[in-house]
């Protein structure tokens, strides 16, 4: 998801009480939150867990290993305001073991998040590629923004006052929760209806609308064909398109692939890749796409490769 809900998800746990237990407790969950997106700095190495964007970091092993580094430079940051005489406005002081419990708990929140979403993530690198997606949620939630930035605001604007301050973000984070299992179970069954209408569908995808949060957009693939349905509570599932192949076979598509490294990069992320192919006299434009995003040539997400070839 977006960094922006990333940082309400920590920052409304901090306001739930938890930044109470620990000088720097604030800090830890909301940069905990945004931690395993460092992974943008490293898209060049040579290392493809790592340079994979919700790879190696978004893991269970890429977690037990970033959430010690957030509190080892925490740490030394509040020593070195200490040695300095800084004077801390909320009073408290630092406890270690509570501090790495909340850079642990913010770090977690994050491919949680990431995973409701179609993107996917690899929880299992490096040891296994396999993408884990739950479908739940569009990357840019806004009743997840409204909810979560509105308990917030009201929580700090109490706080200020002296008055009672954890409520209402704590009633918040449970209804984010609530909403999330209502949405996942909406996803489960638009799953269940495809595969009553093609039992052999395999990588099911559901693409929650970025408003009307209950509909979903359906992809999946049919041998080597993928096709479309959109579901609603109503209507349950719609028309299933016609047959989209997916192109992949393509002569061109192979040759694109041995000569362009970043189609070859796009393609260790896209789980339904699709491929489109224009041929002129004496080159050719292969454009690979994700159907999870669009149909051939007009998906949101695409790499384009030209090729020359023997006029």
């Amino acid at each position: 998801m977006d960094n922006f809900t990333h940082s309400l998800a920590g920052w409304a746990l901090g306001q739930a009480g938890l930044k109470t237990t620990t000088r720097k407790g604030l800090a830890a969950l909301i940069l905990g939150a945004n931690m395993p997106d460092i992974d943008v700095f490293f898209g060049s190495v040579p290392w493809e867990p790592l340079a994979m964007h919700r790879g190696f970091t978004h893991g269970v092993l890429g977690i037990v290993l970033s959430a010690p580094l957030l509190f080892g430079l925490l740490l030394g940051l509040d020593r070195w305001q200490v040695a300095r005489g800084a004077r801390f406005n909320s009073g408290l002081e630092l406890h270690p073991l509570r501090l790495l419990g909340l850079c642990y708990l913010g770090a977690l929140t994050h491919p949680l998040l990431d995973l409701q979403t179609t993107y996917s993530v690899q929880l299992l690198s490096p040891f296994s590629g396999a993408w884990f997606h739950a479908d739940s949620l569009f990357i840019i939630d806004v009743w997840l923004w409204s909810l979560l930035s509105l308990a917030i605001a009201w929580s700090r604007g109490r706080e200020k006052v002296g008055r009672e301050w954890r409520r209402v973000p704590q009633l918040a984070v449970g209804a984010a929760l609530a909403y999330i299992a209502f949405n996942l179970g909406l996803t489960q069954t638009a799953r269940e209806r495809v595969l009553l209408a093609a039992p052999d569908a395999t990588a099911i995808f559901a693409s929650p609308d970025p408003i009307l949060s209950w509909r979903r957009e359906m992809v999946w693939r049919q041998g080597d064909c993928y096709r479309r349905a959109r579901f609603t509570i109503r209507a349950g599932l719609g028309e299933v398109s016609a047959c989209a192949p997916s192109g992949m076979d393509h002569p061109l598509v192979h040759d694109a692939r041995d000569a362009d490294s970043a189609l070859r990069h796009f393609l260790g992320w896209s789980v339904l890749p699709q491929a489109y192919v224009e041929r002129g006299r004496c080159s050719a434009r292969v454009l690979v796409s994700d159907a999870r995003y669009g149909d051939r040539r007009n998906s949101r997400l695409s790499h384009e490769t030209r090729l020359a070839l023997p006029c």
